[in-house]
């Protein structure tokens, strides 16, 4: 389960600095949609269990993508419906 945090969880659970924390997401060490969101101006979210794959797997590019594919298979926008197409005449 992916879980977005405020920037107050993830410093806790990351034991990162505020400052690190916006330093990867704007010199583009973490990707936006990926790692991170901007709800708006005022409010990022961030994948904590993908930053936690990446702290692990910083050494090993192939490895973090690969969390990164089950992220986006996850998304509800990547799911197959359920319903059955209906025959249009």
């Amino acid at each position: 389960m992916f879980q977005l945090v405020d920037k107050k969880q993830a410093r806790e659970k990351l034991n990162l600095s505020f400052t690190t924390l916006k330093k990867y997401r704007r010199n583009g060490t973490w990707v936006e949609g990926i790692h991170w969101v901007e709800i708006n101006c005022r409010c990022i979210r961030y994948n904590l269990e993908l930053i936690q794959d990446w702290l692990h797997n910083r050494n090993d590019p192939k490895a973090h993508l690969r969390a990164i594919e089950k992220f986006r298979a996850s998304l509800a926008s990547n799911q197959r419906s359920s319903g059955r197409k209906q025959n249009q005449n």
